[in-house]
């Protein structure tokens, strides 16, 4: 059995980043990212505001990330979600989602959202297996083909049983 780490990080910082685009790119042409062309994406395209931002790790490799932006009032969106092929089908992916979800609740956030590509079906696979239903449009985002959402439940305590 995987025993995954997850931690907070910052997302600028993440070296994760720069390999998540590069697959985007790369998966979306067909043929790998050159350095000049994953440079002036995330100079002028990526969207920078990931305020919270988690790293899955595996004695003491980071091997994936998972961001989430605030929309408005409790709607939270999931975004950045990468794991490192080598690590994929492991459960690392799963370990991100669940520690996001616990995020979201803790920051007031009762739906999360997302956006993905038609050519990212593991991930619509991934999202659909964690409860994620596919929902019409929320944006308008360039490269997205799928919107899904999930509504999460708060955590409450347990209340004390009535004694009679």
């Amino acid at each position: 059995m995987t025993t995954w780490t997850v931690r907070a990080a910052d997302a600028a910082r993440s070296p994760l980043n720069r390999e998540y685009n590069a697959e985007m790119i790369s998966r979306y042409w067909g043929r790998p990212a050159g350095d000049a062309e994953i440079d002036a994406y995330e100079r002028d395209e990526q969207d920078h505001d990931v305020p919270v931002f988690l790293v899955v790790s595996r004695d003491g490799d980071d091997v994936g990330c998972l961001g989430m932006r605030f929309l408005s009032g409790d709607v939270g969106e999931l975004t950045r979600m990468f794991v490192r092929e080598p690590f994929r089908g492991q459960g690392a992916a799963s370990a991100l989602l669940t520690a996001m979800e616990a995020q979201a609740l803790e920051r007031g956030v009762t739906v999360l959202r997302l956006d993905t590509r038609e050519d990212l079906v593991e991930a619509r696979g991934l999202y659909a297996k964690h409860g994620f239903a596919e929902i019409e449009p929320y944006n308008d985002a360039e490269y997205a083909d799928h919107w899904f959402e999930k509504r999460l439940k708060r955590l409450t305590p347990a209340r004390p049983s009535a004694m009679s």
